[in-house]
């Protein structure tokens, strides 16, 4: 699973707020805490190799001095609904960034994709996308998702995956169908249940993000 875009953010913060996120009896509040707070780590990090432009000619309290600007159109593209847990962790670093929602559900008995919703202007309104999916299990989710940003126009290379967590099988299966798609993820378990779960894992993202389990 080795690739020059795979990026497994080893950082104790992220690992020990991952561990604090795998127990069962987290309550929702501090799993989207925590969540928020793995994804703005996780976004900084893939942050670290964009682009900057010079402003010259600003302003501080003693001298004139050149400033330096992202030169990009920003996109977040959380995929409803937990992707939503990630978002405001993104906002808080891109403000002014379009956000992007997809809508996409997996079916329980085929564990494949099914596509219910996409906010994607007719034109192409972004230079870089950071696709938001909290869990990576068998990888179908992330593929729909990427099959659909870049049928809107996008190249490979314009995406960013962020995710918290995933399969080794699961991204796997990403990196296959998308090899120029960089991964940004907290860390990758090695196994799957016969339902599509991540072992350990972190359960249903959105069912405890949101309080929709079974109690």
């Amino acid at each position: 699973m080795s690739s020059s875009n795979l990026h497994v953010i080893s950082h104790p913060l992220v690992t020990s707020k991952l561990t604090e996120l795998r127990a069962h009896d987290l309550p929702a509040k501090d799993f989207r805490d925590g969540v928020k707070s793995i994804a703005s780590m996780l976004v900084f990090e893939a942050s670290r190799e964009l682009p900057l432009a010079p402003v010259p000619g600003l302003q501080s309290p003693i001298s004139e001095f050149t400033g330096y600007t992202i030169p990009l159109r920003i996109g977040l593209s959380p995929i409803l609904r937990a992707g939503i847990g990630m978002t405001d962790a993104a906002l808080d670093l891109f403000p002014d960034a379009t956000v992007l929602h997809l809508g996409l559900f997996r079916d329980k008995v085929s564990l494949q994709a099914v596509e219910y919703y996409s906010k994607l202007p007719t034109n192409v309104t972004a230079d870089l996308v950071f696709l938001l999916d909290p869990l990576i299990a068998t990888g179908g989710t992330a593929i729909a998702a990427l099959t659909m940003l870049t049928e809107w126009g996008l190249s490979q290379s314009q995406i960013k995956v962020v995710s918290v967590l995933g399969s080794r099988v699961g991204v796997q299966n990403v990196q296959n169908e998308f090899p120029d798609v960089q991964i940004w993820i907290g860390a990758v378990d090695d196994e799957l249940t016969d339902r599509g779960y991540i072992k350990p894992g972190l359960g249903d993202a959105g069912d405890r993000l949101f309080s929709t389990g079974t109690k």
